[in-house]
């Protein structure tokens, strides 16, 4: 496995209301600058299904691997030969709520996804971070 990007922050934003954005994937597009549109099969949850269109690129089908609310939500792009894998991990703590989003790749052909993807992954996931924060933000009522 191939760590690919890392991003971190720490805000007054509740963990809730990052949850509610994740849910809400038909709205990533507001906050994730590479996605046209996401949709979900089933509820969120552990073990849902869907597909998603990232911009100039093809449908990639999609499974939430982990999902707790408050702590965890992962979920796994299924890409021809390999696993593309966002973390997003929350912990609170005096200092506020610290949500920490990591990209990985699994697979005989994560060198391959790693050239067409690595790059523009890295380049971007701070910035999605950080939309992804203000977008919660609008949603929800600080901690």
């Amino acid at each position: 496995m191939k760590t690919i990007a890392t991003a971190k922050i720490t805000t007054d934003v509740r963990p809730e209301a990052f949850f509610e954005r994740w849910a809400d994937m038909a709205t990533w597009p507001e906050w994730n600058t590479d996605t046209a549109w996401v949709r979900l099969d089933t509820p969120f949850r552990a073990g849902a299904t869907g597909a998603l269109k990232p911009k100039g690129g093809p449908v990639t089908r999609f499974v939430v691997s982990a999902l707790v609310p408050g702590r965890e939500f992962t979920d796994v792009s299924l890409l021809f030969g390999a696993r593309l894998t966002f973390q997003h991990l929350v912990g609170v703590d005096e200092h506020g709520t610290t949500v920490t989003v990591r990209v990985t790749l699994a697979g005989p052909l994560a060198f391959l996804w790693n050239v067409i993807l690595g790059k523009d992954i890295a380049k971007g996931l701070d910035g999605d971070l950080a939309r992804l924060e203000a977008a919660a933000r609008a949603a929800g009522v600080p901690a």
